[in-house]
């Protein structure tokens, strides 16, 4: 099966490039209420369902055993780029868990958000395991394993307790595979779980709304939705697509990217989840086809669709600051 052409660069009055994409939105029992390209095809939604990775950490009782804010929580569902108050945040989160950045296992790599980067040149210092993106998210699996007394150590290999957990609740939120040839390492070097995008967005319906779940895990999600609305920022960052649209929306949008061109949203009134995929990977297509999928299904007051213009036709810039292009949604999203 062919996935549809589902946006377009427009330079110079024709079309440049085009992306192709699947789109799944579901309700909690499974329906599919709107299906463009193979939703069937497992792929690896990565960072994208951190979300579901972290219902471990409240659903045990860890969370609430360590005092963890908001923040923190919001933290440990994040990608984000490395700037001040998300390696500060990390940082209390491990503090809280009687450790430190040396427990992390996600490896090392510079701020992603540019300025952030500088300044740590500026003042002569090396990035740490803080600064990787992943850090909250790891942060929350070493405090599950010190709150509920066990060695954090080699936590990202798929047979310590707290992984064993994590894979657990992802399989069971989508469907993603627990062994095989549909589980890979991630970017962080923990497991990466391939799922049906059908599957995906099913989860993220049940997320949204808590049905089909159990009470402890329902409660987990809305706690998580909650900290994310609340502290939207520590979930990706300063001119972030994540925390952009969650500013603008509160609870109406949880809203998560992945890596390769996978983003994944609640939309909790509705009932919808929604799991998308770029073909190319490509971010920057992929941010215009959940804010097409936003802008298609969710009612928008008159300072929301005046928000959200700007995500729907993103201009291109050259070096000089030109435009020298735009984005376009194409097919049935346009």
């Amino acid at each position: 099966m062919s996935n549809p052409i589902l946006a377009e660069l427009i330079r110079g009055g024709i079309v440049e490039s085009r992306h192709s994409g699947a789109i799944a939105v579901s309700d909690p029992e499974g329906r599919i209420v709107l299906s463009l390209g193979d939703v069937t095809r497992p792929v690896f939604p990565r960072s994208a369902v951190k979300a579901f990775q972290a219902l471990p950490l409240l659903e045990s009782g860890a969370a609430d055993k360590l005092d963890l804010t908001d923040a923190e929580i919001a933290l440990a569902v994040s990608s984000h780029g490395g700037e001040p108050r998300h390696v500060e945040t990390a940082a209390a989160m491990l503090a809280k868990a009687g450790r430190d950045a040396g427990t992390l296992e996600c490896g090392v790599h510079a701020p992603s958000f540019r300025p952030a980067a500088w300044a740590l040149l500026r003042a002569g210092e090396e990035p740490c395991a803080l600064h990787n993106n992943c850090s909250g998210k790891h942060a929350g699996f070493v405090c599950l394993a010190c709150a509920t007394d066990r060695d954090p150590h080699r936590y990202i290999e798929a047979t310590h307790p707290v992984m064993r957990e994590v894979m657990g609740a992802v399989n069971e939120m989508s469907g993603a595979a627990l062994t095989g040839d549909g589980v890979g390492i991630d970017g962080c070097s923990i497991p990466t779980q391939a799922a049906p995008l059908a599957g995906v967005a099913r989860g993220f319906a049940r997320f949204g709304t808590g049905a089909y779940l159990g009470p402890e895990r329902a409660k987990a999600a809305a706690r998580i939705r909650r900290a994310a609305a609340a502290e939207p920022f520590l979930v990706a960052g300063t001119k972030r697509f994540c925390t952009d649209i969650m500013t603008i929306f509160g609870e109406r949008v949880f809203v998560k990217t992945g890596a390769e061109g996978v983003f994944c949203a609640a939309f909790p009134e509705l009932g919808y989840g929604i799991a998308l995929k770029c073909d190319d990977g490509g971010t920057r297509a992929a941010e215009l086809m959940m804010a097409g999928v936003i802008a298609k299904l969710l009612p928008l007051s008159e300072d929301e669709t005046e928000a959200l213009k700007r995500f729907l036709e993103p201009v291109q810039k050259n070096w000089n600051g030109i435009e020298v292009g735009r984005l376009r949604l194409a097919g049935v999203l346009a």
